[in-house]
């Protein structure tokens, strides 16, 4: 299989210590958490107060890697995990919509996020409402 590398363009600092503080899904919470753009990153910032809502995107370091069944909070039957949010998983992604509360320099302040403090960041996009919304 071919491989290829990802950078961190940032950090996350989030209340979240261990995976059992934190929300079963970000939008879950009120807590604050920062994301840090690494200065390299900065310029990548600019327009970015336009938006109210991000698209988070991020490395889960400590997940197992090796799992491909998962079972869900709340259910008993194991499934696939690429049909569950299980953190868990052979490429531990991590997708979080999460409310812009502030924007400072290279840290921006949001509310909803899930991950663990020290996370790295893999990438930011704006949310949408018209692309990224599915209309029945």
């Amino acid at each position: 299989m071919k491989q290829f590398k990802l950078y961190p363009i940032g950090i996350i600092r989030s209340p979240y210590k261990k995976q059992s503080e934190a929300p079963r899904q970000g939008r879950d919470s009120d807590k604050l958490s920062e994301i840090i753009i690494f200065d390299e990153c900065a310029e990548g910032l600019r327009d970015l107060e336009r938006y109210s809502h991000l698209i988070v995107l991020y490395w889960l370091d400590r997940a197992n890697r090796n799992q491909l069944t998962a079972i869900p909070p709340g259910k008993v039957k194991e499934r696939g995990v690429f049909s569950t949010r299980s953190p868990n998983r052979p490429n531990p992604i991590a997708l979080c919509l999460a409310e812009i509360i502030r924007i400072e320099n290279t840290i921006i302040t949001v509310k909803g996020l899930d991950a663990l403090d020290k996370t790295p960041l893999l990438d930011i996009k704006p949310y949408i409402f018209e692309i990224d919304c599915v209309r029945d």
